[in-house]
């Protein structure tokens, strides 16, 4: 099948296949986590590699679909459940039936190079339905394949890596174990460097479940936000020059915040002023914290590739947060991360099971933002070395993400896409150019309205 792209480019595919375990498998019932099973993570996510043509001495001359094709299958022995099928149970808890269906994989070629898409490999990318074909009836969460991957054949001799996954399976650090698997295996290891952990009842609701804490991340608030028929996706660069122009605004006490707390509050202020929402009204930030490691006691071992993160959510009215300098927005991130601990993450795991697993994160006056700079996804290299760009395809719906970048100008920064109704994407881009000419964070970014993809 071909598809042709506005400026001539076309794609041309063969049909969906299934990929399956290279070996046999153990044919079970694996139950998901009470975290991985809310409903806010029952959707599919896609994400988009680039790659040049920079194959190591061991990769010349082959070719990274069937390269990557066998190593998948191959990855696959050992994270079989992504190759069963979700069903659900008893108060709608999920459960994987490891029946080694295998995974949808797409073969497909380009007639275009790699310098020729430009600044379109940054989120939204024009040509997502293109580079990863929504294939009909696997979209769904229940008995659909659980992995999407197709890989796009470049005429310059690089390729597209796209994959959509369900995100009740795994989070971007699990995901990125896997796709570390995949590399080992295109590498002729025969297993991979760091095995997969299952043991998802650790992030289990205890028994009986009862909610301790207060979570604002699942409050429904009332505001006049524009309906989402009609909206507006951009990308924004943020230089790393910027961000320190940005600090120097802050009172000294603050100096000390993290890039991704500023960024994030600043985000935050500017894109409730777009909102144009009332005084009165609630306006409030998620900030999706990952529970690994040795900041919560979780025991979370090596290799757990499930969901591993919860929400932590702060409020304020609309007028508090678009009048006060951006220091108060500051001090409400900081405030939100601080309150995450163990009681917080087991609280989170009893409410979903108490409420049925039906609640979920609010998104009127919401805004959540998750931050994948440091999970790997850039690192990912099957043989073809690492990624010109590695993340999402772009915003989903009121959740951004963070995600290393080097403009066309070499110089670093943090890409954030984001998702608007076309009224307040027109307003945030204004208020930041408010923000340039005042000279209040000048370098902090550069708008170019001529293009899809803005550089902020």
């Amino acid at each position: 099948m071909v598809f042709t792209f506005s400026r001539g480019l076309l794609v041309t595919r063969k049909a969906p296949e299934l990929i399956v375990p290279e070996r046999p498998t153990p044919r079970e019932v694996k139950q998901i986590s009470d975290i991985d099973d809310q409903e806010s993570l029952r959707f599919q996510i896609p994400l988009l590699f680039f790659y040049k043509n920079d194959p190591s001495p061991s990769m010349q001359g082959r070719d990274p679909v069937k390269v990557i094709r066998e190593a998948i299958s191959k990855a696959l022995v050992f994270y079989y459940p992504l190759a069963g099928r979700l069903k659900e149970g008893y108060n709608r808890k999920l459960m994987v039936e490891c029946n080694a269906e295998g995974v949808l994989f797409i073969e497909a070629d380009a007639n275009f190079t790699l310098e020729q898409l430009g600044d379109d490999i940054q989120p939204p990318c024009p040509y997502l339905n293109q580079l990863i074909y929504d294939v009909p009836g696997s979209e769904g969460i229940l008995g659909c394949p659980l992995l999407l991957i197709q890989v796009t054949r470049l005429t310059c001799g690089g390729f597209i890596f796209a994959i959509r996954f369900n995100h009740t399976m795994c989070d971007a650090f699990g995901l990125v174990q896997f796709l570390k698997a995949i590399e080992d295996m295109a590498r002729g290891e025969r297993s991979p460097n760091l095995f997969p952990i299952w043991q998802r009842q650790i992030l289990n609701a205890r028994n009986p479940p009862q909610v301790t804490c207060i979570h604002h991340e699942y409050d429904e608030i009332n505001t006049n936000e524009v309906p989402s028929d009609n909206m507006a996706h951009k990308s924004f660069f943020f230089s790393l020059k910027g961000i320190k122009a940005l600090r120097n605004q802050l009172p000294f006490h603050l100096k000390d915040c993290s890039t991704f707390e500023l960024l994030l509050a600043f985000l935050w202020k500017c894109r409730t002023i777009a909102l144009k929402l009332q005084p009165e009204e609630i306006a409030k930030v998620c900030c999706i914290v990952n529970v690994r490691g040795k900041s919560y006691e979780m025991d979370i071992p090596p290799g757990y590739c499930g969901n591993a993160f919860t929400f932590s959510a702060v409020c304020s009215k609309a007028e508090q947060l678009c009048k006060n300098p951006i220091g108060y927005a500051v001090e409400l991130v900081k405030k939100a991360k601080a309150q995450m601990n163990e009681e917080y993450i087991r609280s989170a795991a009893d409410l979903m099971v108490i409420k049925g697993r039906r609640i979920k994160f609010s998104t009127r006056g919401n805004f959540i933002v998750s931050d994948l700079r440091n999970v790997g996804l850039g690192d990912v290299d099957f043989g073809w070395g690492k990624p010109i760009y590695a993340g999402t395809a772009g915003a989903v719906a009121v959740i951004s993400f963070f995600t290393k970048y080097q403009n066309k100008n070499g110089e670093p920064g943090i890409l954030v896409p984001i998702c608007l109704p076309q009224s307040a994407m027109e307003r945030l881009q204004e208020e930041l150019k408010g923000l340039m000419i005042q000279g209040s964070v000048k370098d902090l970014c550069n708008i170019n309205q001529t293009q899809i993809f803005s550089k902020l």
